[in-house]
């Protein structure tokens, strides 16, 4: 029996990269939202509650010009950035000499102390707000952007300490002894020598304090009201005469992911440290 003649190069069928199909995909699924929130934010209200389009077919603007334009809407922005500038200052001021005492010093009940830093992130804001309210009503913070930035140091602080500890603890101990005999005292060596090593950690720690602090919600809503009320919860006041402003919101919700985005691109190299609190 002769040989089944060979089919030519052009009728081979080319191998599928299951891989890259699975990703591509996944990528997919996750930039959907985001595609989908600036779809609408693109849209005026009486297209996105008639038809449904995957793209604007009446583009408009005029949902960016509210907010950009509007005080009570761009200055929720302010508020919420004076306040996480503030928070993601304090807790790595606060953070950067504890993480140094837990990485170069052995004392009692330490290990029992830096687990119990972190399981300041497992209670819920919902705990905290109460005594918060109380306490700033009291001494006259509510209402000011320090009072929100103080508390979210009660997560943010252990959180940090948590990551530059890890990283601290990557740094040997030789250059601590080394820069001491050359005479060097403790402050001078931290911020010459010390903190320039850990540069990344402190990156990675300022990028995670910051998502937190600007994504976080019951807090900055309980202890503010008018001055210092920031975007998320100006977002969740958007009811009028005729119902909800979609397009506005939407265009709101956009301008939340920019900042964070940003953030992301100047430490993405660092972040996988970060996940791992330092210790990859």
């Amino acid at each position: 029996m002769a040989d089944a003649p060979a089919l030519p190069a052009s009728r081979v069928l080319p191998r599928v990269n299951v891989r890259a199909v699975v990703m591509v995909a996944y990528l997919l699924f996750l930039l959907l939202p985001i595609y989908w929130l600036v779809n609408m934010s693109l849209k005026t209200n009486a297209e996105i509650l008639g038809s449904f389009s995957l793209w604007p077919r009446d583009l408009t603007f005029r949902n960016y010009a509210t907010i950009l334009t509007d005080p009570s809407w761009y200055m929720g922005y302010v508020n919420s950035m004076i306040y996480v500038v503030m928070n993601t200052a304090i807790s790595i001021t606060v953070a950067l000499p504890a993480a140094y005492a837990f990485s170069r010093y052995t004392f009692l009940g330490d290990k029992h102390l830096f687990f119990w830093l972190l399981t300041n992130r497992m209670a819920p804001p919902a705990v905290f707000a109460l005594p918060f309210f109380q306490l700033y009503s009291s001494v006259g913070l509510f209402d000011t952007h320090i009072a929100v930035a103080l508390a979210h140091c009660l997560f943010n602080v252990p959180l940090a300490v948590w990551i530059l500890e890890g990283f601290m603890r990557g740094v040997p101990r030789e250059i601590d002894e080394t820069a001491y005999i050359d005479g060097y005292s403790f402050p001078r060596f931290f911020v010459k020598i010390f903190m320039p090593l850990i540069a990344s950690g402190i990156g990675v720690a300022a990028f995670f304090c910051f998502m937190f602090s600007w994504v976080e919600l019951l807090l900055s809503r309980t202890l503010t009201s008018v001055d210092a009320k920031p975007i998320a919860a100006t977002m969740t006041r958007t009811v009028s005469a005729s119902g909800l402003d979609w397009g506005v919101l939407a265009a709101a919700g956009v301008l939340t992911i920019v900042p964070g985005a940003l953030v992301i691109y100047f430490v993405r190299n660092y972040i996988a440290k970060g996940f791992a609190l330092g210790r990859v």
